[in-house]
Parts: C-alpha cells; structure tokens; sequence
C-alpha cells in the first residue's frame, strides 16, 4: 500500500512533463529551439520548464515544517510562471512602447475612382454583357482591392445612374461593418477575420463568400537587405517572437530584425493570422527610435534605415505592394526558394496564395448577384486579370 502515493507522484509528474512538452511542441519551440535568440522569446520556454520542475519538486519533496518557506516560495513560481505564459508567448511585457501598430497611410484613391477624368481603371476591350442601370449594388471592399471593384462598377453600371456614394473604400474593418449592418450589398476582401466573423454572427448576419480571384500575401524587405529568400518556419519564428536578429537568417551584420505589423481586423493583419495558423503573434515590439514610425505606411516603413542597413520585414498583398502603393526602395522575398509571380500564384505552388471575395449577407438575389454572376463570367475574370490580379482559371 505504500507504494501506491510514489505511483500516483510518478504519474503526475509524468503526465505534467508530457503536457510540458505538448506546450513546447504546440507552439513550436522544441522544433525552432537553435533558432531562438533572444531573450523575450526564450522566457515561455523557461516558463514551461519552471512550471514542471516546481510541481515535480512539490510532489517528490519532504513537507516539514522547516521546509515550508521553501515549498511556499516554489508554489508561488510555480503559479506565477503558469499565470505569466500567456503574456511571455506574446511578448506582451511593454509599457506605451514606440511601436508602428497604429492607423496606417493609404494611398490616393481618387486615382481608380469610376467615371473620373484619367481613372486608371482596367477596361474591357468591347461592351460589357451586363449593363445595369437601375437599383445599382452598393460597394465597399478592402483598400488593395478598391481598382477591382471600381473598374466593376464603371463597366457595368450606367454612368447617369451612378452617385460616387455607390462605391466607396472604407478598408476591410469598415467594409466588414457595412456588409454585417446592411449598409452595402456586396464588399471585396479576403476572408475575415475570427472577430469579424463572430461579430457577424452576433448580429444575425449570414455572410456568403463567394471567390472572384487569387492574390498572394507576400513579405517584404529593404532592397539593400541581402536575404532574398526566406523559410516558412522562420517566418513564424519571426513573427512569434522566437527570432529577433538578422545573424540567425545568415546576414551578420543585419541587427535586430524590425517586424513592422498591421493593425488589428486590416486584411493583411488577417493574412498574417492566417499564415501562422492559432500561432500566437508576438505584439509589436518597441521600436528603437520614434523617427522610425514615419509616415505610419507599413510600405515606407519597411525600407527605412537603422544604423546604416534595412533592418525591417513587413508583409502586403502582391498587387497592393508592386502596383498600387509601391516602394522603389522594397523588394518580395521569395519563400521556400519560390517568388509571388503571378505563374506561381496561379498554379498554387507559391505557399502563401489564397482566394479573395465578393461578400455578401445571405444568397445575393437581383442585380446583385447579376453582378456576381458577371464577375465570374470570362469578362469579369479578364478585368480582373488586366487590373493585376489573378483569375480563378
């Protein structure tokens, strides 16, 4: 009988090592371990460990008087290093840091506007098949997506019909609250949210994603920086905190790596999301000087200089970053030894392609799902396609 409270020790510490390491393997630090290099990211891994020692010390340890202090002080780490984790896997320990996590510059707009002088719009070589000239669709859609569905309305809708108030750009977050409050008929995105996704279910909403094209979620670098391709496990040790200096890349005299973010609920913010899949991203970390914010544009942001290299990554959209609100002084790192062409995107082999669509709350009916219906048709696709992104065939 004696020996049954050493079994269930035995077993408890066993099970609490198992769960440990289940920890570490969850979210990938046994397998990024040599690629940890600072301090902010290897702290959840000495959490875990300090968690599974403390308990395995309190199960195996004599509980004398003389030893109370001691066990206390160990139980108090213990719970303080459990209660800690999920401020240490987010790197979450700044207070009012100097980050670039704020609202974001946009580029001009009024340049894709339907129906204005010199609109830089795709057009369709011959008359559109669908002419609507009455009740016309309400858009809003995503800002890198805006050309798209400006050059939609000025081809399809007729311009005597049309109020500049029918199509309009209020980013993702505020498309994704139009399309939710019945504001728009149809918005242009990529896949929301989880936030925006439970918001529409708290309201009733019955979104329905339909796909129209493909784009890339791509990352980017100064010009000067000499990595030109990058692994998709060193993305996610970047951007989960595990990584934070250049020299573990291969580029020596790099620095310390300045992972510029989005903000929350914008649809590259959700890319990033997404690209990780339920990996915890580290908050912004503070910037080393507050000049370096700039023009608060993750594109400018992403070639500054610091300390005379490029020491930023960022991540867009290809299209967003190559044509629409491009930087001279950025270039696309290919990922996996494959570059975001637009070959690569169409066949899938480049890792990070995905579908981005036209939204709507419930079955579209009427001329709104005239409208999907000719986006889908070879006219739409080829606007699509002469606009710079990627049709489904």
């Amino acid at each position: 009988m004696k020996s049954i409270p050493v079994v269930v020790r035995a077993a408890i510490t066993l099970v609490t090592w198992l769960a440990g390491g289940y920890i570490l393997h969850k979210y990938e630090y046994l397998i990024a371990f040599s690629d940890i290099d600072n301090i902010v990211g290897m702290l959840p891994l000495a959490m875990v460990f300090v968690g599974a020692a403390g308990i395995t010390a309190l199960l195996w340890m004599k509980h004398t008087k003389q030893l109370i202090p001691v066990s206390t002080a160990m139980a108090v780490l213990v719970v303080t290093a459990v209660a800690l984790f999920p401020t240490a896997i987010r790197g979450n320990w700044w207070i009012n840091p100097t980050t670039s996590n704020q609202a974001q510059a946009t580029p001009d707009l009024t340049e894709y506007a339907p129906f204005s002088q010199g609109s830089k719009t795709a057009k369709l070589n011959g008359e559109s098949h669908l002419q609507l000239t009455d009740q016309l669709p309400l858009l809003d859609g995503a800002t890198a997506l805006y050309p798209v569905y400006a050059a939609f309305a000025e081809t399809v809708y007729d311009q005597g019909a049309f109020a500049p108030d029918v199509v309009r750009c209020t980013n993702t977050l505020g498309a994704y609250e139009a399309i939710i409050s019945g504001a728009r008929d149809i918005i242009f995105v990529a896949t929301g949210s989880q936030q925006q996704i439970a918001a529409a279910q708290a309201a009733g909403a019955d979104l329905r994603f339909t796909p129209i094209g493909r784009e890339a979620f791509v990352f980017l670098v100064g010009k000067e920086n000499p990595v030109e391709n990058i692994t998709n496990q060193q993305l996610r040790n970047i951007y989960s905190g595990k990584t934070a200096y250049w020299d573990t890349l291969g580029w020596r005299e790099g620095g310390k790596i300045i992972a510029f973010q989005r903000p929350e609920g914008s649809g590259s913010q959700t890319g990033l999301q997404a690209f990780l899949a339920g990996l915890p991203i580290q908050v912004p970390q503070p910037l080393p000087d507050a000049s370096l914010i700039g023009t608060n544009s993750l594109m400018q942001q992403v070639s500054v200089r610091w300390q005379g290299v490029q020491p930023a990554i960022g991540y867009s959209y290809r299209y967003y970053a190559t044509t629409m609100y491009a930087n001279p002084d950025v270039k696309l790192l290919k990922v996996d030894q494959i570059e975001p062409s637009i070959a690569n995107i169409q066949n899938q082999s480049y890792p990070f392609t995905g579908d981005f669509y036209a939204v709507t709350n419930g079955e579209p009916t009427g001329n709104t799902k005239l409208l999907i219906d000719w986006i889908l048709s070879p006219q739409g696709q080829s606007l699509i396609e002469q606009t710079g992104y990627v049709p489904l065939q």
